[in-house]
């Protein structure tokens, strides 16, 4: 993507006219959805980082923290930076829990038409959003940041949990779209088109909620960008039994809905 001021000599005359893609951003506006459950360690340092680096993309932006009514003071944190940048909003949610919940919710108050979404543990590196971007302008339903597309990895992650997530992968691909099966449709990391969404009421229980859209959604092609999986830069991590119980009770929705027995989920 090229990013490039435009410059003006005295009198009007133009030196360097917008680019084609700097034509379409100004006609662009990008919602990043990053939802929050105690990561008052990490919220400000991903801030700072994710506006460090779209702020050259010249694009329309707004940064939506969901939060859970999290109990570290993460929203009071989320609160002072809006006051001095309203391009952050903070939605606190009240007795509700899940990842896919707290995106959906994060997407519905927003009107932009390009919707993102990422974590908040510095697992997913904001330095990739520009990619995203570049792949949706070039006309991508959905673009998204692969650990298992070549030049991806998981990091150091144990034997275990390679296997497990692998396996979680794999049972995925008799339900996806034969022409788009994504190679990591697992990832938290994504950026796709509001009009992909359209009419469809996706669980909002669970944590996998790029799954369902790719199962579902409006999706017609995809790219993916690879990235490498990093550490979470402080805090506990989500994962429990919940997790892996959620995601078998979407496996088994997705699959009733693929072979025509379950009709379409509803929203919870």
């Amino acid at each position: 993507m090229v990013n490039r001021s435009y410059m003006y000599v005295e009198g009007g005359t133009t030196l360097a006219h917008p680019t084609a893609d700097e034509q379409q951003l100004a006609h662009e506006k990008l919602a990043l959805v990053i939802p929050t459950l105690c990561e008052a360690e990490n919220i400000s340092k991903l801030l700072d980082s994710v506006r460090v680096v779209l702020d050259p993309l010249k694009i329309d932006y707004e940064i939506l923290i969901v939060d859970d009514d999290s109990s570290d003071g993460t929203a009071e944190l989320v609160s002072v930076i809006s006051q001095k940048d309203p391009r952050v909003r903070l939605l606190v949610r009240k007795g509700q829990r899940g990842l896919s919940g707290a995106i959906l919710h994060g997407w519905q108050n927003t009107d932009a038409g390009i919707l993102a979404v990422m974590d908040a543990d510095l697992q997913h590196p904001p330095e990739l959003l520009p990619q995203l971007l570049e792949g949706i302008l070039e006309g991508r339903d959905m673009v998204i940041g692969s650990r298992y597309t070549p030049g991806g990895g998981v990091g150091g992650w144990n034997p275990v949990r390679k296997f497990l997530s692998t396996a979680a992968v794999w049972v995925t691909l008799p339900i996806q779209k034969r022409q788009i099966r994504a190679k990591d449709p697992m990832s938290g990391l994504f950026m796709l088109r509001r009009k992909c969404l359209e009419e469809i009421p996706f669980q909002r229980s669970g944590f996998k909620l790029l799954l369902e859209i790719l199962v579902r959604g409006h999706i017609r092609s995809i790219a993916e960008v690879p990235f490498a999986f990093g550490s979470r830069y402080r805090g506990a991590s989500k994962a429990n039994f919940r997790v892996a119980w959620d995601y078998g009770l979407l496996l088994l929705r997705l699959y009733a809905t693929r072979l025509g027995f379950g009709g379409h989920a509803k929203a919870a």
